[in-house]
């Protein structure tokens, strides 16, 4: 398909515009790698099945990767780029920092996201059995989850 065949969309990406030029078969996850330069979300598995791709559409999570750009557009978009503060880490980011909660940092993205997610539903009222199984999704071949989960809980009592 040549440049002629794309068709015009905006994507509100981390509560800014951005008018792209996609092929309709272009996934979320490309687009917001290749076209917005938005690498902190990362393509894994590309069926669905890691996290490693999570973002969240209207406040919820999910796969970027199982996503068509075009599906996307008049959704808000939420990448780990803009649950980061313009100086420093967010709170969450710091709890994972303290807690050691990641090791090479592929999975971390698509983890931050969905515990922000988890945590704005749950708040201070969040436990270790809710975080375990919203992170069930979010595979990490690198460490167990005990210090991911410990980080997520903690981040969660700093918004109680």
């Amino acid at each position: 398909m040549d440049s002629s065949q794309r068709i015009p969309i905006t994507l509100s990406v981390n509560g800014e515009d951005h008018a792209v030029w996609v092929e309709p078969r272009w996934l979320l996850a490309d687009v917001l790698r290749q076209e917005l330069g938005l690498t902190g979300t990362h393509v894994g598995c590309e069926q669905g099945a890691c996290g490693a791709c999570t973002v969240l559409v209207d406040g919820a999570p999910q796969r970027s990767c199982l996503i068509f750009a075009v599906q996307a557009a008049g959704h808000a978009i939420t990448t780990v780029e803009g649950l980061t503060p313009a100086t420093g880490l967010s709170p969450l980011q710091e709890a994972f920092q303290r807690h050691h909660a990641l090791q090479c940092g592929f999975c971390t993205a698509g983890m931050l996201v969905t515990a922000e997610a988890l945590i704005r539903a749950h708040g201070a009222a969040l436990d270790e059995q809710t975080v375990r199984e919203a992170l069930a999704g979010q595979l990490c071949r690198c460490t167990g989850y005990q210090f991911i989960v410990d980080a997520v809980l903690d981040a969660a009592q700093g918004r109680a």
